[in-house]
């Protein structure tokens, strides 16, 4: 369903031609960012959530 969601999004970003922007999730909401707030600062993951793709993964 979340990659439905994210397709139908992505569609809708290039048939209004918003070069340049991608769509991201905050919440449940869609919304459309520029790249450059897309790359800005470090990234992190919670520990938890980590330690919960280790168990899915194997890593």
């Amino acid at each position: 369903m979340l990659a439905t969601r994210f397709g139908m999004a992505v569609v809708d970003l290039v048939h209004e031609k918003q070069w340049g922007r991608m769509v991201a999730i905050r919440g449940t909401d869609m919304v459309r960012i520029d790249f450059a707030e897309a790359l800005e600062g470090l990234k992190t993951v919670l520990q938890h959530r980590w330690d919960e793709a280790k168990v899915l993964f194997g890593r």
